[in-house]
């Protein structure tokens, strides 16, 4: 009798219940957490600026909630003024404000502690509500320097793929970091496309979101003969699917013949009527930019060149170039 109890379907039905319920109160008590964070940093913020508060005073604060409230964690004084400064960074950014308490305080703490400047926490703050990252994965994000990645983007695209949706522009990077791989000192790009798979959830995070994987060596037949794309997706907002081929070379222009006729093989027997025309990635090891231009000049399909990074680039490095960058908008700015 119990056996079928546990099978009988009707009660996924209230088992979903309790779930929603469950993710609803979460979300509700987290929301509440920040917003009590976000008012006792305004009142810390008030009372510090004005003068009526030195360091002392914090303090005594800390000790006095921990004397009333001994089980509560996170009101020392290091928390306390990680509160004034969360209130005082968002505080005149609507935008952003509106955003924070859709984050969970860990998420909010490090955005604070490792981004440096407010367009980089902006960026996560955004992109963390928008792709609902754990902490793990913002972690993750932020180490890889995607901010600065995306910033510094300066994708190789072919001419049709720029005339497709301006969303494009948004989805896809010039450089990929895959420093998740266990790779062995040398590899091919079959133990490239393996690891891919075994680490497919980090993969998907470095690609961004919107993509759902389909396949792998997924197989297209043109005429008698079987051709394997190395990786198929599907991305959802551009409502397309998206081809991705390995290689472990630096980008040869023979590469893209290759991938257009995928991408071709794909338009025709694949695609739907209702979807856009199929994107091609070509993901290398390394590439020469002018080889790379060159070679996109008269592409007709829409794709794209990117390499990839099997270590964490160095930060530093991106952000002074990132800051080279901004440097060089107000040169020219100041020119106009």
């Amino acid at each position: 009798m119990e056996s079928n109890a546990l099978q009988n379907p009707d009660f996924n039905h209230v088992i979903e219940l309790i779930s929603t319920t469950q993710n609803k109160v979460f979300s509700a008590v987290n929301k509440e957490l920040v917003l009590l964070n976000w008012e006792i940093g305004k009142y810390v913020s008030q009372k510090v600026n004005s003068g009526d508060w030195g360091d002392g005073v914090v303090v005594q604060l800390a000790n006095y909630i921990k004397s009333h409230y001994p089980n509560l964690k996170g009101f020392t004084k290091r928390g306390l003024y990680r509160m004034k400064q969360f209130y005082e960074t968002y505080h005149s950014i609507e935008k952003v404000s509106a955003l924070v308490t859709q984050l969970n305080w860990t998420n909010n703490l490090l955005i604070l502690s490792k981004c440096k400047t407010i367009e980089e926490k902006q960026f996560y703050v955004l992109y963390s509500v928008k792709e609902k990252w754990s902490s793990r994965e913002l972690l993750r994000q932020i180490e890889s320097s995607v901010f600065e990645r995306t910033m510094l983007t300066n994708t190789k695209v072919s001419a049709p793929l720029t005339q497709m949706q301006k969303e494009v522009n948004q989805v896809f990077k010039d450089t990929y970091v895959l420093e998740f791989l266990d790779l062995p000192t040398a590899y091919n790009e079959k133990d490239l496309q393996s690891q891919i798979l075994v680490n497919l959830k980090k993969f998907l995070l470095e690609l961004g979101g919107g993509f759902s994987f389909i396949g792998q060596e997924y197989r297209v037949q043109v005429g008698m003969h079987d051709y394997y794309i190395d990786l198929l997706f599907f991305h959802r907002e551009l409502q397309c699917l998206v081809a991705i081929e390995l290689k472990t070379v630096e980008f040869k222009p023979e590469h893209l013949g290759q991938l257009n006729f995928y991408l071709e093989a794909l338009d025709t027997d694949v695609k739907m009527a209702n979807e856009n025309p199929s994107i091609g990635i070509l993901l290398c090891k390394g590439k020469d930019t002018e080889v790379v231009e060159f070679s996109l000049r008269r592409n007709l399909s829409p794709a794209l060149i990117a390499d990839y990074e099997t270590k964490l680039i160095n930060k530093k490095i991106l952000q002074q170039k990132l800051h080279n960058l901004y440097l060089l908008f107000d040169q020219k700015r100041e020119e106009l």
